[in-house]
């Protein structure tokens, strides 16, 4: 059981360290194009961007994480934790006074860890 649940934080880590490189390259490129986007637009689009960081994860570690059993609930709750993780470092940046970009905010952050959650759901060994 304490595999288990040591695999399943092992997952969730996975993809909490992708959503943190990934957002850390988007505030070093976003300052040049501060444009804002159509809100159904930039859902699509990190969705997309979920989905390519998953393809890339699976050539980092092809394997589930996770044991078959939770994988399921991996794939459901993961997502959500990364959503509100985001949201939080979202009003931490704005607290103090820092650009937030729209990633930091629940719903992007979740469409984000769903692409990724999904892809290695379907495609990990």
């Amino acid at each position: 059981m304490l595999e288990a649940i040591l695999e399943f934080v092992g997952e969730f880590l996975l993809q909490a360290l992708i959503q943190a490189l990934v957002e850390l390259g988007f505030h070093a490129v976003a300052e040049p194009f501060r444009k804002t986007p159509n809100p159904i637009a930039a859902a699509a689009g990190y969705m997309l961007l979920g989905v390519v960081c998953g393809v890339i994860s699976l050539w980092v570690v092809p394997s589930h994480l996770a044991p078959t059993n939770w994988r399921v609930v991996n794939l459901v709750f993961t997502p959500l934790v990364i959503g509100f993780v985001m949201l939080l470092v979202g009003s931490w940046r704005a607290k103090h006074g820092l650009s937030v970009l729209r990633i930091e905010r629940f719903a992007y952050g979740y469409l984000f860890a769903l692409g990724l959650a999904l892809i290695r759901f379907f495609f990990a060994k």
